[in-house]
């Protein structure tokens, strides 16, 4: 998930101050919540639309539409956890799963955005800055160099959508559509969600079905952000413990710890937040860098998957789906791109060449985040309606 680096205010430390056993109760009945908000999107999201679910997202049936949706949400919500389970709520309360992909691909591009602020914090030191800038901005590359390849691929032959199918096959029941082997679920999150629909009774659907896909929504906010804070403040100084025994160790061990902090942390940006300034300072070199931030959008989907486990009924299987669907596009994405040395070098070019131009001109670094999160999505759905019209 990626969050907000901490700033003065936020005081993490604070909200996990007391025993240790406390703050992972804590955390646990936290983690309950976002099962219960899930669910709750899911099902205000089937009472809201009724029979017109598809009908709600005819535009986002552009794939490129989609991907801006994913890629401007996460950016500006600073939170790829926080938008994929929405997705998952989403896909549970009927939105088709073909949609939902370019969203996801969408979410991984925009939660880049963080770590390439963190390195403006370098700015009024030339070299360290050019490290910093090149750490942060490998992610991006790589990101925007996944879905270059895997969108097209997608949209011709639905690989990842076929996939996902086949393993959510395996692991959700085909006629009660509950996840095997976790059926505890169910009983534990639908009373509360049946205690907020009848309090909502005395609305029409449509009303008491989009007030609780806000109050979903509102919640997984609010939820991801706490159980941020607290592991930050439990976990990361492990998770710097790990960082600095494994990043220089090799490709496959980055990759490794990369996913192992992440789902620590349970945040990519506050992974790959904490190695951009080591970068900076020279510790690690860019290529010790890169695999480590590949293992960071592996360990991000771990939030996805969980929030798929509260969903039940005739949609759960493709709440399943959405969810293996990230991970699988994040595992061939580095087995794809850092596999061949010729693709693996092209995010290292790019970063490197950004790094040296916004050097010389500190103007480029901002104009770099403008364009890549927010003018260039938006031209693109200009775009992608003049081609469809």
């Amino acid at each position: 998930m990626a969050a907000t680096p901490h700033v003065s205010g936020s005081h993490p430390v604070a909200l996990a101050q007391g025993p240790g056993w406390i703050n992972w109760i804590k955390i646990a009945g936290l983690v309950y919540l976002l099962l219960i908000s899930v669910s709750l999107i899911g099902d205000g999201f089937k009472l809201a639309a009724g029979e017109h679910a598809k009908e709600l997202f005819a535009f986002a049936s552009n794939p490129i539409a989609g991907l801006v949706v994913g890629t401007v949400a996460t950016a500006l919500i600073q939170s790829s956890s926080t938008v994929t389970s929405i997705i998952v709520g989403l896909v549970a309360g009927g939105m088709p799963v073909a949609i939902a992909i370019p969203m996801v691909m969408g979410a991984n591009i925009g939660t880049t955005i963080t770590n390439t602020i963190v390195s403006l914090g370098h700015v009024r030191r030339g070299d360290e800055f050019r490290r910093a800038f090149s750490a942060a901005t490998i992610h991006d590359f790589f990101n925007v160099m996944c879905v270059v390849i895997f969108l097209p691929i997608e949209i011709m032959f639905g690989v990842l959508e076929k996939a996902g199918a086949w393993l959510s096959g395996l692991l959700v029941g085909t006629e009660s559509m509950s996840m095997k082997g976790m059926n505890f679920i169910k009983p534990i999150v639908k009373p509360p969600i049946k205690f907020i629909e009848g309090s909502l009774g005395g609305f029409p659907d449509g009303v008491s079905g989009t007030l609780m896909v806000l109050l979903g929504v509102m919640a997984i906010f609010v939820v991801i952000t706490l159980i941020g804070k607290l592991l930050k403040a439990l976990m990361v100084g492990r998770a710097k413990d790990i960082l600095h025994s494994a990043v220089g160790r090799g490709p496959v061990s980055g990759v490794a710890s990369g996913t192992i902090v992440t789902v620590l942390v349970q945040s990519s940006s506050t992974t790959t937040s904490l190695v951009v300034p080591l970068a900076g300072s020279g510790v690690f070199s860019l290529r010790q860098v890169y695999p480590f931030t590949l293992g960071a959008n592996i360990g991000t989907c771990i939030t996805a998957l969980l929030a798929a486990t509260a969903v039940t009924g005739e949609y759960a299987v493709f709440a399943v789906q959405i969810a293996l669907v990230h991970l699988l596009y994040n595992v061939m994405g580095v087995l794809v791109i850092y596999g061949i040395p010729f693709l693996r070098e092209l995010p290292i070019k790019g970063a490197e060449k950004i790094a040296d131009i916004a050097v010389k001109n500190k103007l480029v670094a901002l104009a770099y985040i403008t364009c890549v999160f927010f003018v260039i999505p938006l031209l693109l759905i200009g775009v992608s309606n003049l081609l469809t019209a």
